[in-house]
């Protein structure tokens, strides 16, 4: 939503423009505290409370913010400008992201597209966005500023952010619900496990924010998908005995990407984007951003379970009744005092930890293959020349 561009455009108004950079750095690490307290919290309250006072406890927070950020900004003025708003193009805008959230949501439990309310979903989503893209190409005052993706640094810049945000976002669901479902773990031991993403990209933040100006961001970025890459691809060698340092490596490790991705490709983003168009870009950017996890969510959680049921088919075809291997393993589980049914139902369980495992790993190894991938596009962007301005662009980092 508009959170995200109207604390950032606040902030940058509070600081000379030397200083936007550094400012934008302490912003980004205070967003990073999500990650780090988050998965704690959120276990915490599920494992010793309900899950919907995982939504309540924003409540208090929502209200601290609004007292605070009043008192702080209630004197100061800004210059007001009234313009024609775009209803027609608002109005479809809300009704095709409604339509494909709507199906991202209720797609996985219904089948996908085998269910016709998805399949509706769908149609409405698709046709609403070329109705969306026709309007708006004709609009004197458009809600969405389509011209933006004229300048190549914002197409490249905004594209890299948005599908690696996509892969990054999927694998931070898709981790946690392994972990729960198949390895045991409580929501707050899962907690604990995701919580250190965010140490090394607290420290590193103010770094980068501060060096933004001296070195090329497609450096700092180009850095950032090789470590994603390193660490899925650490990820992809996992196995179901696993124990909780060799989960958490990675982790900590991803730290790092995280801080040398959001700043130098939002830097990249807003370069070339001239004062007066910097909150539609940051706006639009941010927009194709969290799209983008969304669909990275749906993706990843589906493919893992389509891999999964694959992987559980072929180990079942090494265990069918009279195969020596399963004959063994029944046997075994039945001098441990199990009845045939109950051992039937453990050796069940055990194919299909194994299954769902060799699926995440799966979805590891092709996340590490793609960011690897997102590399050249970062090169397709120009130059970016050390000035105040280019500070001014780590406006919409995270």
């Amino acid at each position: 939503g508009p959170m995200i561009p109207l604390s950032q455009s606040l902030l940058l108004s509070s600081y000379p423009r030397a200083l936007a950079g550094l400012a934008m750095a302490m912003w980004s690490m205070t967003t990073l505290i999500a990650p780090v307290m988050g998965p704690l919290l959120g276990g915490w309250i599920t494992d010793n409370m309900t899950w919907p006072w995982i939504f309540y406890i924003n409540v208090p927070v929502g209200i601290a913010a609004v007292v605070v950020t009043w008192g702080i900004f209630r004197k100061r003025e800004s210059e007001r400008r009234k313009l024609p708003i775009d209803s027609m193009g608002l109005a479809l805008l809300v009704i095709w992201v409604a339509a494909m959230q709507v199906m991202l949501d209720i797609g996985k439990e219904h089948d996908w597209f085998e269910s016709p309310w998805v399949v509706a979903c769908g149609v409405v989503a698709v046709v609403g966005f070329a109705t969306f893209m026709i309007w708006e190409r004709g609009e004197k005052h458009p809600v969405v500023d389509l011209s933006l993706f004229k300048i190549r640094n914002f197409w490249a810049g905004a594209l890299a952010t948005s599908v690696g945000y996509g892969l990054f976002f999927g694998n931070v669901v898709l981790l946690p619900l392994w972990l729960q479902q198949y390895m045991g773990y409580t929501a707050t031991q899962a907690g604990m496990v995701l919580a250190p993403v965010g140490l090394l990209a607290l420290v590193l933040s103010p770094v980068v924010g501060k060096n933004i100006a001296k070195v090329d961001p497609r450096r700092f970025a180009t850095f950032a998908f090789l470590v994603f890459a390193l660490v899925l691809w650490m990820r992809s060698n996992f196995n179901t005995q696993a124990d909780i340092t060799t989960i958490m490596v990675p982790t900590i490790i991803q730290g790092i990407a995280m801080a040398f991705f959001f700043i130098p490709l939002v830097t990249i983003t807003l370069s070339e984007i001239t004062p007066e168009r910097i909150p539609s870009a940051s706006g639009l950017s941010n927009f194709m951003r969290i799209t983008a996890g969304a669909i990275g969510t749906s993706i990843s959680t589906t493919l893992w379970e389509r891999r999964a049921t694959l992987h559980h088919a072929q180990l079942t075809e090494g265990l069918q009744q009279g195969s020596i291997a399963a004959t063994q393993a029944l046997q075994g589980l039945q001098a441990g005092g199990l009845s045939p049914e109950q051992a039937l139902a453990q050796v069940e369980r055990l194919v299909s930890q194994q299954a769902f495992m060799l699926a995440a790993n799966d979805i590891f190894y092709a996340s590490a293959v793609l960011f690897m991938l997102l590399i050249p596009l970062v090169w397709l962007a120009h130059p970016i020349r050390a000035s105040a301005g280019s500070a001014d662009a780590a406006a919409g980092a995270h």
